[in-house]
C-alpha cells in the first residue's frame, strides 16, 4: 500500500523525533555555553542512546 505523505511531516521523520528529545529533554542548559560543550553533550547522548537515553512512545 502506498501512502502519499505531505511535503514536510516531522512526526514521521525519525531523526526529527530523536532531535526533539535531545533538545527538549536530555541536553542540559549548560551545554549551550559554547560550541565545544554542545558537541560533546550531543555526542555523549548519541553514544548512550538505547542504554541511558530511551524514547518510549507510550
Amino acid at each position: 500500500t502506498l501512502f502519499e505523505l505531505p511535503s514536510y511531516s516531522p512526526e514521521l521523520n525519525l531523526i526529527e523525533i530523536l532531535w526533539r528529545f535531545i533538545k527538549y529533554e536530555w541536553i542540559e542548559i549548560s551545554a549551550y555555553k559554547s560550541w565545544g560543550t554542545f558537541v560533546t553533550s550531543v555526542e555523549k547522548i548519541l553514544k548512550e542512546f538505547g542504554e541511558n537515553y530511551v524514547i518510549n512512545f507510550v
